[in-house]
């Protein structure tokens, strides 16, 4: 099974660095949803791994958090696509050794959920934080430049075989490519 594990703010949608996203302000990065829809047509399946330190600041709420993938959920599926999960920690909960990892935590529950080791996920993230997750697991990590993608560039002398995108719709052109030339080749 194909498993693509995206980022949400600043792969999927837009960010605002002033305040969290919350369903009135939620806008798409151009081209992020029907990417989604071009990799479950591809065979991918896709799930949201996302952390939101607003909701531990009491920024906000679960219930807008929920409403914000709700919308979200929904704009991919009117547009033909589909997302099979969406996993959310709020930001810096400790893992069982004091560290603060929660994305690596999201991504051992989707290996759980989803019988698919994390060394067979394809990470596709906006930061630093999004490639030391994926790197820590063993997932293969794509770099998208929307969001805090400019940023994390300046960290990549950190992280062997990650590959940089400028956004979602490249990345899901590359591993449909990628899915394409195995099925058959």
């Amino acid at each position: 099974m194909k498993l693509v594990v995206l980022g949400r703010d600043g792969v999927i949608n837009l960010i605002n660095e002033d305040e969290p996203v919350r369903r009135d302000s939620w806008k798409a990065v151009p081209g992020s949803i029907a990417a989604i829809t071009r990799l479950n047509q591809a065979g991918f399946r896709v799930v949201v791994a996302t952390n939101q330190q607003a909701l531990s600041s009491g920024q906000l709420g679960v219930e807008e958090l929920h409403d914000v993938h709700e919308m979200m959920l929904r704009e991919v599926q009117e547009s033909g696509g589909f997302i099979e999960g969406v996993f959310f920690a709020a930001k810096g909960n400790p893992d069982g050794h004091g560290k603060r990892q929660p994305k690596v935590n999201l991504l051992r529950q989707i290996e759980q959920r989803y019988h698919v080791p994390c060394t067979a996920m394809t990470m596709v993230g906006d930061s630093r934080e999004d490639l030391e997750a994926a790197k820590a697991v063993g997932a293969r990590a794509l770099l998208v430049q929307t969001g805090d993608g400019a940023h994390a560039l300046s960290d990549l002398n950190h992280f062997d075989g990650v590959t940089i995108f400028r956004d979602l719709a490249a990345a899901a052109e590359q591993l449909c490519r990628e899915a394409a030339a195995t099925t058959h080749g």
